[in-house]
């Protein structure tokens, strides 16, 4: 879970739902039928019975502001409010602050079911949204915010930003409302659908006051508040949080296509042509039953034109628990939300994401024919504000998928300019220390080393292999051509003894990059891994979800055990690994689904023990053809040396002891170094020098004439590519624009360290790519060759004597 709690910026954004001030139906005292008595929520005084009426019936025709995340679908009794005659001589609520509206409208009018006044809500929300000061700052928060977008159609801070011109969003820290009206919080968490309107209409008044007129219909300012104080975990939902605003954490793993969502509905006649437009009215819109025009009259002649109705954007979202939120033993427990309008592919399968929401409930009919409903209800959540885990953005490298969640950079140089770096919701003034902070390490000339020693600095030694794992975090930068793509990410795999920390390097980097999946290779199959059909329990259909390797698209896919996956589910590792999609042809569905990651591999020789005379093919007995996809392929064995293992239990030892020693602490924390791979991946786009290429050139051609005597393949056009994706990693590191001859050095080091524990013919004890590309070594196929010969002669030497 993201944590959104201690200091943070609300912002302001823009795209979205119009601001709604008037979704509410009335209830007259007068026809009071039954009484209810008031709920004992934050703010509410002495509690008096109070009567209330039946909802006034919609009207037809009139234009009401909607806003579809707080809209009252199928449970229209929420949302009411309850009007008494100002002659009742109510005096439950605070007349002092009924006083202080400046109006009559709402000072006889309660939050249906309470003695909650909505003239006292709105004087909470006007105090608080007019006088609320940051720390060390004399200036109203969020009057500030507004005037910023009041009086400019291009913010420039970063607490501003900016998409299109009509919709403004106004993100409300509610641990700021919590510290400054602890009463208007709750009753906000209590009854979000009355009084996030009313946050609206505050918003809307302030900035009327500040621009001097009230702002056009087609500007609308809607309030999305987040960081509630409580976070809850999807287990825990109970029927206690029905119609209260929440906070959630978990994975996405799944989001459907964008489902039209009606908001109005124009309705013709067919005999005359009369037009009728009828907005929703709690959740439904009325359809006329005979024609207004006087002069027609008919009945049952109105005809839904869908062309000319209006809609709203909607999705269907799935969202589980974390991994790392799991109690032992249990499964991850899942929720259904549903995004509107702005909100709408914000979040993609496979992003960590913090939702605050309504949790709201829906009656299940046994059958759509008979109004009978089921005992259990349908429960799900309409999202208000979705935050993605800054952990899930350490992989987003291009604009189009930085979420304009309005606690970011301005949107405006995600159009020309690099990639805005996001951590979540920082103000201005934090972003500049961080980033000044995260400039300073890259600067360090030593950065390479820390990376290196902070990398699971409870594993002793293997410095080459961390070396290369941390490359692999870093990543390349990926080309995009007429003719294709090529890709950026390094694929590693790791190949050893049992008990050499093979399985905790996997660990640590799926902790450091949780954009990703961690799983076992012997409980993993091809659909698993990949996407699988399953039918959709709310339309029916079957529909395509996506398996361990699309959900890490852009991350790092951690596969354990890889030598005991099936032969069915590694044979879908191919196109992944190179081509970076996976095609799906399935129950009718046929698509190409991205998955951009990076695979880190472990495995187990055969017999459990690695045989140094035989290849690696032949100790893991995986494919050639999908070995030879690994950029680095190491060899981490369990070598018998006294001095060696001296240290290596001194090292372990001490790690038991209540003060570990400096070298099982890392040198940068690893939130810091998160922080840092993210920085460098979103900023830093290396490119090669004429230099660093032409070194290249001259490692490959190297490389590549080590075989020439023994007419063996030493090197491959792989191999260079690989080589290049690494010198953009070492570059990135520093945060250089250019790739060095040093990085290349490096880069052809590393290479070449890997090559020689995994290439090495047992043979002849020399490099050979045809150990890893075909599964046999030149000199085995030499041998095999002249063996076939001198058979072959044997046998014709013996049937010339026979015929003799």
């Amino acid at each position: 879970m993201s944590d959104q709690a201690g200091p943070s910026s609300p912002t302001l954004s823009l795209p979205a739902a119009p601001a709604d001030s008037g979704q509410y139906g009335a209830a007259s005292a007068q026809q009071a039928a039954s009484s209810l008595p008031a709920s004992s929520v934050p703010g509410s005084t002495a509690s008096p019975h109070l009567s209330y009426g039946a909802l006034a019936p919609p009207i037809s025709g009139s234009r009401r502001p909607y806003r579809s995340d707080i809209s009252q679908g199928y449970t229209p009794q929420r949302g009411r409010r309850l009007s008494l005659p100002g002659n009742s001589g109510f005096t439950g609520a605070d007349s002092e602050a009924m006083s202080d509206d400046g109006g009559t409208e709402h000072n006889n009018t309660f939050v249906w079911g309470t003695n909650l006044v909505i003239a006292d809500i709105q004087n909470r929300i006007r105090r608080f949204m007019r006088s609320f000061t940051q720390q060390g700052s004399s200036e109203a928060l969020y009057t500030t915010l507004i005037k910023q977008v009041s009086h400019t159609t291009n913010p420039s801070s970063t607490s501003v930003s900016q998409v299109d011109d009509e919709e403004v969003f106004l993100n409300i820290d509610l641990m700021h409302m919590y510290e400054y009206d602890r009463e208007l919080y709750g009753q906000l968490i209590a009854y979000p659908g009355e009084v996030i309107p009313l946050l609206d209409n505050e918003a809307r008044y302030i900035a009327a006051d500040l621009v001097g007129e009230e702002l056009p219909e087609d500007k609308m300012l809607t309030v999305r508040p987040f960081n509630l104080k409580e976070h809850k975990v999807i287990r825990d939902l109970n029927p206690e949080d029905m119609n209260k605003l929440i906070s959630v954490s978990g994975m996405v793993t799944r989001s459907s296509s964008i489902i039209p969502d009606p908001r109005s509905g124009l309705f013709r006649c067919a005999a005359c042509g009369e037009e009728v437009l009828n907005y929703l009215q709690a959740g439904a819109i009325e359809e006329p039953g005979r024609c207004p025009n006087t002069t027609c009259g008919k009945t049952m002649t109105m005809q839904l034109m869908h062309n000319l109705s209006e809609y709203n954007n909607k999705q269907l979202i799935k969202m589980q628990e974390n991994p790392n939120a799991i109690p032992e033993g249990e499964t991850p427990h899942s929720v259904t939300l549903f995004a509107h309008d702005h909100l709408v592919d914000m979040a993609k399968p496979g992003d960590r994401i913090t939702l605050t929401g309504i949790y709201k409930v829906e009656g299940m009919r046994v059958n759509p024919r008979i109004r009978m409903l089921k005992s259990v209800y349908k429960t799900f959540i309409d999202a208000i504000h979705i935050s993605r885990d800054e952990r899930s953005k350490m992989f987003t490298v291009k604009p189009d998928d930085s979420m304009a969640d309005g606690l970011s950079q301005e949107q405006t140089q995600q159009e020309s300019e690099e990639p805005a770096f996001q951590l979540g919701t920082e103000s201005r003034e934090q972003l500049e220390t961080k980033e000044a902070e995260l400039q300073e390490l890259g600067a360090d000339p030593d950065i390479y080393e820390k990376l290196t020693a902070s990398i699971a600095p409870s594993i002793w030694q293997l410095d080459d292999v961390k070396k290369g794992i941390l490359c692999q975090l870093f990543g390349g930068t990926t080309k995009e051509w007429s003719g294709g793509r090529v890709r950026g990410e390094l694929n590693v795999l790791l190949v050893g003894d049992p008990g050499v920390s093979k399985s905790q390097l996997l660990s640590y980097v799926h902790k450091l990059a949780p954009r990703g999946i961690y799983t076992s290779g012997r409980g993993s199959s091809a659909v698993g891994l990949t996407a699988y059909v399953s039918k959709d329990p709310e339309t029916r259909e079957m529909v395509l979800e996506s398996g361990a390797l699309v959900l890490s698209d852009q991350g790092i896919c951690c596969i354990d055990e890889f030598d005991k996956m099936s032969d069915n589910a590694r044979s879908m590792l191919h196109e992944v690994m190179e081509q970076q999609t996976v095609s799906v042809a399935k129950a009718g569905i046929i698509a190409t689904l991205n998955a951009r990651t990076s695979v880190l591999a472990c495995a187990n020789p055969v017999g459990s023990r690695y045989n140094p005379r035989i290849s690696v093919i032949d100790n893991i007995q995986l494919p050639p053809s999908l070995m030879s996809r690994f950029d680095l392929i190491y060899l981490v064995l369990d070598k018998i040396n006294d001095s060696t293992d001296r240290k290596l239990a001194r090292h372990l030892i001490a790690l038991f002891y209540n003060n570990p020693p400096e070298n099982a602490q890392a040198v940068i924390p690893l939130e810091k170094l998160r922080d840092f791979i993210a920085f460098a991946r979103a900023r830093c786009q290396p490119e090669l020098t004429d230099e660093a290429g032409q070194d290249l050139v001259n490692a490959y051609q190297t490389m590549r004439h080590q075989g020439i005597g023994r007419n063996c393949i030493t090197a491959t056009p792989r191999q260079l590519e690989s080589m290049i994706r690494l010198s953009e990693a070492l570059a990135r590191m520093r945060l250089s624009p250019t790739v060095e001859r040093h990085d290349v050095a490096e880069a052809v080091r590393l290479m070449k360290v890997a090559m020689q524990q995994s290439a090495t013919d047992p043979t002849t004890g020399t490099i050979d790519m045809d150990c890893i590309n075909i599964g046999v070594s030149s000199s085995d196929r030499r041998a095999r060759d002249q063996l076939s010969n001198e058979v072959l002669a044997l046998l014709k030497g013996k049937s010339l004597s026979t015929s003799d």
